[in-house]
């Protein structure tokens, strides 16, 4: 496999249909807004989705959910431990943390893509605190246009204890986005993948991940069929540094409403501007 040897910048363009998109648990997990009222999805969230996505394809994955995990282990450090090799390199006075990170990366294709910090107390073996920088940077999504949140008061209906009173006496709230469109772009910088080890064949798998972002991502808050990537934008420079800057080839793409208040994406007008010299493909959300 040969490491990524061009720039890649890419945008999603997805919408939100009756769900919470990324619940704000410091807000009541209202869906997230900035002080404008535009909607938000954190890049940390879209991230951990790129990840599931990964681990269904099969991929080794370091950082996962606690209700996802392909293996026997509850944590980071013992997930770590668990690799032979990283264990014997965090023993060993000779080995460096160059060492450690390069072991890391061949064996989790979200450490090479995202990058990761271990920060580990000394036990059996010395203290771990590395940092690795990952090639793939993701900003955080943002609607088009300010969001409307519709909230709902909800009541338990079953007793948690044989001794609790009546169920439905227990109120709670929940509240979603009827409808919005979302957008987020993200880049991958060849210099730190020539550090990471990140190939042409992981941008690809990074790619397919976006397409089918949210597969398999079904919850109360965000039932199946309500979050759909519309398109994923993939451009592919044809040199390491790029023939143009991130922020020109994301300007080069924008999407305005055609409505006062857009109530599906049809009522959006996506316009690209060309660039000379890079192509863009475009795909369908799945």
């Amino acid at each position: 496999m040969s490491t990524l040897d061009h720039k890649i910048d890419f945008s999603v363009i997805l919408t939100v249909n009756k769900a919470n998109p990324n619940g704000d648990p410091l807000n009541g997990n209202r869906p997230r807004q900035n002080y404008e009222g535009y909607g938000e999805i954190s890049d940390v969230a879209i991230k951990r989705k790129i990840r599931n996505r990964l681990q269904d394809m099969g991929e080794s994955i370091f950082v996962q959910s606690n209700d996802r995990t392909s293996d026997e282990y509850g944590s980071l450090r013992e997930r770590a431990d668990g690799n032979v090799e990283l264990k014997e390199i965090a023993k060993e006075k000779d080995k460096t943390d160059e060492d450690y990170a390069a072991a890391a990366c061949k064996e989790w294709i979200d450490v090479r893509s995202f990058g990761q910090v271990f920060a580990f107390k000394g036990g059996a073996g010395k203290g771990v605190s590395v940092g690795v920088r990952g090639p793939v940077t993701v900003q955080t999504a943002v609607s088009v246009v300010p969001i409307d949140i519709s909230s709902m008061q909800i009541t338990k209906s079953v007793n948690s204890e044989p001794s609790e009173g009546r169920g439905s006496d227990t109120m709670g709230m929940k509240h979603r986005v009827d409808f919005g469109v979302y957008r987020f772009n993200g880049s991958i910088n060849t210099q730190l993948a020539e550090k990471t080890g990140f190939t042409n064949e992981d941008a690809e798998k990074i790619k397919q991940a976006l397409i089918s972002l949210f597969e398999n991502d079904a919850s109360s808050a965000r039932p199946e069929g309500s979050m759909e990537v519309h398109k994923v934008y993939w451009w592919e420079h044809k040199s390491k540094l790029g023939q143009y800057s991130s922020a020109k080839v994301h300007h080069s793409l924008e999407i305005k409403p055609t409505e006062d208040v857009p109530k599906n994406i049809g009522e959006y007008e996506i316009t690209l501007a060309e660039l000379d010299g890079l192509e863009v493909k475009v795909f369908d959300g799945r």
